[in-house]
């Protein structure tokens, strides 16, 4: 998987709102297959007596959530408590860490139970995101707990730093597409030193932070919220974790959304190809409503990337527009086509020489402050990523494949070409699975959401998802729309689908299309 783009669909948008982005014309601004199995029931669904009444004779202690480093406090309707997990749930009566809570409950009388949420990243806070989206999701709110998590190595769950903010700042002067033999050392020295730094500050958490072991977190919090179902609602990321936790435990599966839906049958290349294509199709529909021909358009962007690279864009900071960040400012409007009209604003503003609103873009996808500061989800993403796994592209094989990704796309392509090789490079701890393992015979049906124009998660790993979890517990819904995720993204029909399915269990005819 490539993970230079982020599967994170929520915190993506509500940056660029949140930054007054969204139509602004200035252009001044094991997953089963690797790790030993912990003596709970999986496969065969049952709970979670096995485990040690330490464990799951937790009583939650709720009670008011504080501000943190990356976000204020939020309103009086929200609650936050801890969960302790085993740290290595192979020894479950062993060392314990400590899992961040959020939740609102329901609105209404008619209360089905806990509605869990995961935003992606993998790496994404859901403590500081659910309070955003709950606006998003008030028609569930009504019988629903909304809860969501820090999963273990992010934010408040022991989340990993493996940089200070200045090397931070210093290492987005590596060229991430090297021409030369000295950009490419640079490159893979600096991959392997961000490695090095997160073994230096996980420890042994570092071997533990998989999509596996977040699942088997997911069940014993299930539990120890008092639901016998699990009830959740997974975006980008948060699909592959949703489907790895019905495999885990399919008699438990009750009303699982899939949204925006990773393809659980490609590896990390295969992962880096289909993100390619996702983003080229999304600056292609882009390019459209422009009026630009998209293979010239394209060209265009290009060409303008290659003269940053030889010489990067003053702007009205100290800091100058790399072709890196030129990059990253690209990519973060096609999460959202009501962003589009920023991206073009931005990209007029670089042609005449000025990189100030492509770098304010950069700084929203890289999660920078005006201070300087910088979140650790990149960080908590690139931990989870790399264990998850196995295979690790050479340079010399990412070489060999680089002219396969600039024929998918001359924009991309060179970016996530040499990504498949330098995200985890020399990384410390071996990954555990080319694959994830999402079949869940005998779990309830599972609604898999997928959207024609998403551009992180192309359409096509839907349909994949489906068919992976099983006949009759993968079901497909369609929408024929842009930009990542589909629900609360203005269709009625694809909102009021998941409504049915989720507050009355209502499951659509697989193969439902809304345009």
């Amino acid at each position: 998987m490539a993970r230079f783009v982020r599967w994170t669909a929520v915190t993506v948008a509500a940056g660029l709102l949140a930054a007054g982005c969204g139509g602004s014309s200035d252009d001044s601004s094991d997953n089963g297959k690797g790790t030993s199995a912990p003596p709970t029931a999986e496969s065969s669904g049952g709970s979670a007596s096995a485990l040690p009444a330490s464990l799951t004779g937790q009583k939650l202690d709720w009670g008011a959530c504080e501000a943190t480093d990356d976000a204020p406090a939020p309103g009086d309707e929200w609650q936050c408590a801890t969960l302790k997990v085993p740290l290595d749930w192979a020894k479950p009566e062993g060392r314990t860490i400590d899992l961040a809570l959020i939740r609102s409950e329901a609105d209404g009388d008619d209360r089905i139970g806990s509605l869990l949420f995961n935003f992606g990243g993998p790496g994404g806070s859901g403590v500081s995101t659910l309070p955003a989206y709950a606006s998003t999701a008030s028609v569930l709110h009504e019988r629903y707990d909304l809860v969501s998590w820090d999963p273990r190595g992010v934010g408040a769950s022991e989340g990993v730093r493996c940089r200070s903010d200045k090397e931070i700042q210093a290492a987005e002067t590596v060229d991430v597409s090297p021409d030369t033999s000295a950009e490419e050392t640079a490159y893979f020295r600096d991959a392997a030193d961000f490695g090095k730094g997160c073994e230096e500050s996980a420890g042994k958490l570092l071997a533990h932070v998989s999509t596996t072991d977040t699942a088997r977190d997911m069940d014993l919090m299930r539990h120890v919220l008092g639901d016998s179902k699990m009830h959740y609602f997974g975006i980008s990321y948060g699909t592959e974790l949703g489907g790895v936790y019905a495999h885990l435990f399919p008699k438990n599966v009750g009303r699982l959304v899939l949204d925006a839906v990773v393809d659980p049958s490609a590896d990390a290349v295969g992962h880096a190809k289909n993100q390619t294509l996702g983003f080229q199709r999304a600056l292609n529909d882009y390019l459209k409503s422009t009026g630009q021909d998209p293979e010239q358009g394209s060209r265009k962007i290009a060409d303008l990337l290659q003269r940053i690279d030889a010489e990067p864009l003053p702007t009205s900071s100290e800091r100058k527009l790399t072709q890196t960040l030129a990059f990253t400012g690209i990519i973060l409007p096609l999460y959202s086509k009501s962003s589009w009209p920023t991206l073009t604003s931005a990209l007029e503003a670089a042609e005449k020489g000025d990189g100030s609103a492509l770098l304010a873009l950069a700084d929203l996808y890289n999660e920078r402050d005006a201070s300087g500061r910088y979140t650790t989800t990149t960080h908590s993403q690139r931990v989870i990523s790399c264990l998850d796994d196995k295979q690790r592209p050479t340079p010399e094989e990412a070489k060999r494949l680089l002219p396969e990704f600039e024929e998918i796309s001359p924009v991309f392509g060179p970016f996530l070409g040499w990504d498949t090789a330098g995200w985890c490079h020399e990384w410390p701890v071996a990954g555990q699975f080319d694959t994830p393992e999402v079949s869940a015979p005998g779990a309830a049906p599972i609604l898999v959401v997928g959207n024609t124009g998403d551009p992180a998660t192309p359409y096509e790993g839907a349909r994949r998802m489906a068919d992976e979890l099983g006949k009759s517990v993968g079901v497909m819904l369609t929408w024929k729309g842009d930009g990542h995720g589909a629900y609360g993204s203005g269709s009625d029909c694809v909102d009021s689908t998941i409504n049915a399915y989720v507050l009355n269990g209502t499951v659509p005819k697989d193969g439902k299309v809304c345009s």
